[in-house]
C-alpha cells in the first residue's frame, strides 16, 4: 500500500456562537462600534441578551474579531447577492460552421447569414474548412475564403484567431463586437 494522504478542507462557513472556542475575542456591535476585547463566553452572553448571533468575521486577526448579527438574515442576503451575480453572467458558446474550399457562392452566403445570427446572439463562431485529397495543396485559396468570410462579418464580429492549418482543417475564430 502507499502512504495515506490527508487533505484539510477550509470551510467557507463562518464560526457561529458555541463553535467559537477562542479564549479572547474582539467584539463589534451591530452598528460597527467596538465593544472591546473579552472572553468568548462573555461575548456569547451579550449576544443571547440581544437575541443575536456571535459570528467570527476575521479568524486570522490577533485576537480574532467577532460581530453581533442576525446570522440567518446575513446568510439570506449573501445567497441573494450570489443569485443576482449568477443571473447577470452571460455564457458564451462557440458555434462551428464547416465548409469545403470549393463551396458555391449561394451556400457561402447561407453560412455567412448563420454566422451573423450566431454573432448577434453573442456567441463566438469558429469557421472551419475541411480539406479532402488534393485540396490540401491549395491552402491559400481556403485562407482567402476565410478572410472573405470574416470581411463579410466585420460589422458584427472581429477576428480573434487568424486562419490556422490544423491537420486537414483550416479554421478562423470570430468573436462578437461588444456594444459600448
Amino acid at each position: 500500500m502507499g502512504k495515506i494522504r490527508r487533505c484539510i478542507f477550509i470551510s467557507k462557513e463562518l464560526q457561529v456562537n458555541e463553535e467559537i472556542r477562542d479564549r479572547e475575542i474582539r467584539l463589534i456591535d451591530t452598528d460597527g462600534k467596538q465593544l472591546g476585547i473579552m472572553s468568548a463566553k462573555e461575548a456569547l452572553s451579550i449576544a443571547t441578551e440581544k437575541q443575536l448571533d456571535l459570528v467570527k468575521v476575521s479568524p486570522d486577526a490577533k485576537p480574532p474579531v467577532c460581530k453581533l448579527m442576525d446570522y440567518g438574515k446575513y446568510r439570506y442576503e449573501l445567497s441573494k447577492k450570489e443569485k443576482e451575480a449568477r443571473k447577470n453572467q452571460k455564457v458564451i458558446n462557440i458555434k462551428e460552421i464547416r465548409m469545403t474550399p470549393s463551396i458555391e457562392e449561394h451556400d457561402f452566403m447561407v453560412k455567412v447569414r448563420n454566422a451573423l445570427r450566431f454573432l448577434e446572439d453573442g456567441d463566438k463562431v469558429k469557421v472551419t474548412i475541411r480539406f479532402r485529397g488534393r485540396e490540401l495543396d491549395h491552402t491559400s485559396l481556403a485562407e482567402e475564403l476565410l478572410y472573405d468570410f470574416a470581411e463579410k462579418l466585420k460589422d458584427v464580429g472581429k477576428v480573434e484567431k487568424k486562419p490556422e492549418l490544423e491537420g486537414k482543417n483550416m479554421s478562423i475564430m470570430i468573436s462578437p463586437i461588444t456594444a459600448k
